[in-house]
Parts: structure tokens; C-alpha cells; sequence
């Protein structure tokens, strides 16, 4: 298959012209890769089927994992559920366009491959202009899981998306680099009080803020969930990079003598860490996520997907705080991890 490639040049003109010939792909059943605020989305009709089977294919997705519909207002997410409780009402009002999606009772129209097969459809509203203009012009609810091979780390610039998909989806857009880099919060509003299924670009401290209680589903936790999962990201291993990702807790000593242990077995070893941190340490490759959680939130799947097979051995991370945007970034590298240490300090 060939893909097309639109570059977006913020002539706004032009670049409405190439979005129009993208939705009229989406219209054909195809595939098409956009840029969000979290991560590059992998799009396609959520009401056709055949389109969103298409979807699968191309990433190598399981088909028990449920997708996340796009919506460009409220309007259109209402149109697709039953019903929208009131505490739902006061979060799309503070965060959305945002990267935090509702999980909510189906009236159906979405494909049954988008749900899968669950009672439940995970809808949002994303606050990436390329994005919601694609919505607006196309009027139909986009299926869009991030656009990557399933299990790698999401994509965050129209690179990584050319790196996986090309020859397997009709085209990418090409936005620029995302800007979160997470993808976003999924918050279960079936019960009495939201439930965080996969935490994101949305803090639950921020979600507090709105509502009164705010709960944490216990796959987080555990790691994966063995029910059928409501949400993207629940049941599966993710975001992993190509070579052993090994997360170290401890402080900057203990990281360098893991570091060393490595070394000494012939090892070349490449590492993450926060910019504090990196510059303490020596190893084969160093990179340096940044100087607050935002801004190591933003740069970990680029990083990620930085090493490669034949430049280092195993990759060794640090462990950050597991509170506001860090709880994203440690979810997604618990579920990268091939295994997690503890030293002590």
C-alpha cells in the first residue's frame, strides 16, 4: 500500500487542503495517521467496521483491546452515549479539548470492534487544532489508538509513525512533534465517582479539583487487568523499547552500581534519567529526560525508541515519583520494564 505523506506548513490554506484529502480517505474506510496533543493517533471511521478492522491489522492489536473514539465538540460525544452523568458534565467543562477521555455507557453507532463488544465506549475531545480541525471537517467520530506497532512506544513525532506503518496505512499527517507525549487520562463514568483507568496528561489531583472523589482502578496497581478491559492500556504489555528495560529505585549511587554490574558483564548500557540525575552518572549513552516531570512526560517514548539493538544491551531507568503527571510516566514504564529493582540507598 502506498502512503501518502501531507507535511502541515501553518499556511493555513494549504494545510486545509491536505487535511480535506485525509477526511476524504477516512470516508473511503481507510486509515490515516494525525497528530493529538498526547501522541500521533492512528484514525479511521469509528462507525465503519471494516475501517476500524483495519486499524488492528496494521498495528498488530489485539481485538479485546477496546479503542478510544475522537469527537471535535460535546455535541457529538453526547451522540454517542446514553447518557452523560453530572460530575461528567463539570469535567468535560474544565478539561476538555483535553487529554483526558470518558468512559461511558454506548447507544451503539460506534462499531462493535471500537467497544469490543463492551457495553462501554471511551470518547474524548482532542485539543490538537490538526486534530479537531480533522473532526470538524470529516462530522464522524474517529477511532484512533496511538499510531504505532502494538507493544512499541507510542509515536510522538510523524517519524515514528514512518517508521512503523508506512506501507500498511493510506497516510500520516504530519502536525510536528506532540506536545503532552502521554496519552491521555481514561476516566471509567459508569459508577457514582469517576474511576482513573489509565492515568495521563490529567492529573487525579487536577480531577479533584472538580469532583469529590476520584478513584484509582486496582490494574494500575497490578499492572494488568484480568477482566476485559474498558480501556486502552489496561490488559497488555506496552510502550516497550527494543532492547531489556531494567527500572532502578534508588538514588543516584545505586543507578551507577547498577550501571557498573552491567558493565562488568560485557554490557553496554544506555540510560534514562532525569537531567539532575544523568549528569551524575557514566555509561555507554546517557539521555537526559528533562528537569521536571512535564518535561520527562514529553520526551520518554522519543527517548525510548532512541536505543537501538545494536548500540546498547539493556537500558536501565531511574524510578520517579508516582504522583501527579510522574503516576503517567510510571505507568507506562511499569509496562515496558522487563523487571524492576530496588536498591538500597
Amino acid at each position: 500500500m502506498e502512503t501518502k505523506y501531507w507535511h502541515l506548513t501553518n499556511h493555513q490554506e494549504a494545510d486545509e487542503d491536505k487535511i480535506i484529502e485525509a477526511v476524504q480517505l477516512l470516508k473511503q474506510g481507510e486509515v490515516v495517521a494525525f497528530p493529538t496533543e498526547t501522541v500521533y493517533g492512528l484514525g479511521a471511521d469509528a462507525t465503519n467496521a471494516i475501517a476500524v478492522e483495519k486499524i488492528f491489522k496494521a498495528k498488530g492489536r489485539p481485538q479485546d483491546n477496546p479503542l478510544i473514539a475522537h469527537v471535535a465538540t460535546k455535541e457529538q460525544l453526547s451522540q454517542l452515549v446514553t447518557e452523560i452523568p453530572k460530575y461528567v458534565e463539570r469535567l468535560i467543562e474544565a478539561f476538555s479539548p483535553g487529554p483526558i477521555t470518558y468512559v461511558l455507557p454506548s447507544n451503539g453507532i460506534c462499531a462493535k470492534n471500537v467497544t469490543a463488544g463492551l457495553s462501554t465506549v471511551a470518547v474524548r475531545i482532542p485539543e490538537h487544532p490538526v486534530a479537531n480541525r480533522l473532526l470538524q471537517i470529516s462530522g464522524l467520530p474517529i477511532a484512533a489508538p496511538s499510531a504505532n506497532t502494538s507493544g512499541k512506544p507510542s509515536p510522538t513525532t510523524a517519524l515514528h509513525v514512518k517508521e512503523d506503518l508506512t506501507g500498511k496505512i493510506a497516510g500520516i499527517i504530519d502536525g510536528g512533534a506532540t506536545g503532552v507525549g502521554m496519552e491521555s487520562t481514561v476516566v471509567d463514568c459508569t459508577q457514582d465517582y469517576p474511576v482513573i483507568l489509565r492515568p495521563g496528561g490529567i492529573t487525579k489531583e487536577q480531577l479533584e479539583q472538580v469532583v469529590d472523589k476520584v478513584l484509582i482502578d486496582p490494574a494500575i496497581r497490578n499492572g494488568t487487568s484480568k477482566e476485559l478491559p474498558k480501556s486502552p492500556g489496561m490488559k497488555y504489555k506496552h510502550y516497550s523499547p527494543e532492547v531489556p528495560l531494567l527500572l532502578v529505585e534508588g538514588d543516584v549511587q545505586a543507578i551507577q552500581d547498577q550501571i557498573n554490574e552491567d558493565k562488568m558483564q560485557t554490557k553496554k548500557v544506555g540510560v534514562l534519567a532525569s537531567s539532575r540525575t544523568a549528569e551524575q552518572l557514566q555509561a555507554d549513552e546517557i539521555i537526559a529526560l528533562g528537569n521536571n516531570m512535564a518535561e520527562i512526560a514529553t520526551n520518554l517514548y522519543a527517548a525510548l525508541r532512541k536505543f537501538k539493538q545494536d548500540e546498547v544491551d539493556i537500558i536501565i531507568c531511574e524510578v520517579f515519583p508516582d504522583e501527579g503527571i510522574g503516576a503517567a510516566v510510571m505507568n507506562r514504564l511499569r509496562k515496558a520494564a522487563d523487571s524492576m529493582i530496588t536498591k538500597n540507598e
